[in-house]
């Protein structure tokens, strides 16, 4: 079995830079990799894979599952539930992107009264 590489320090930073704006949301080691929980909702999960690739797993609303499925590449579905959608990221990562949809998927997450607290992309 091949091993699973790290997820580069660069890209922990930047995340943790995205998730820590969210109330209540905290850091864990996960079974592989690192996520980010609000109570015990993950709001995102990002590994090494086996075929080193790196992805990130995070929630979206339900009526936006389908597009993620469509989009396809470096978007795809996972089997971990029926709104986890996850990302392939590497150097062509668009960052603001991926803070909106990490801030999408904290509101998903998040109870009303954390999740209200949160400036979502598109409010003014």
């Amino acid at each position: 079995m091949a091993q699973r590489p790290d997820v580069p320090l660069e890209w922990l930073d930047r995340l943790r830079a995205i998730v820590e704006r969210f109330p209540d949301c905290h850091e864990e080691t996960a079974w592989v990799g690192t996520r980010w929980r609000v109570g015990s909702s993950t709001v995102a999960h990002v590994f090494g894979g086996e075929d080193q690739q790196f992805r990130i797993i995070f929630r979206a609303e339900p009526a936006e599952v389908p597009a993620f499925e469509n989009l396809g590449a470096p978007y795809f579905k996972t089997e971990w539930g029926s709104t986890t959608v996850g990302m392939i990221i590497d150097d062509e990562t668009d960052w603001d992107e991926l803070t909106e949809l990490l801030t999408d998927s904290y509101c998903v997450q998040a109870p009303a009264k954390l999740a209200e607290q949160v400036e979502r992309p598109g409010d003014s």
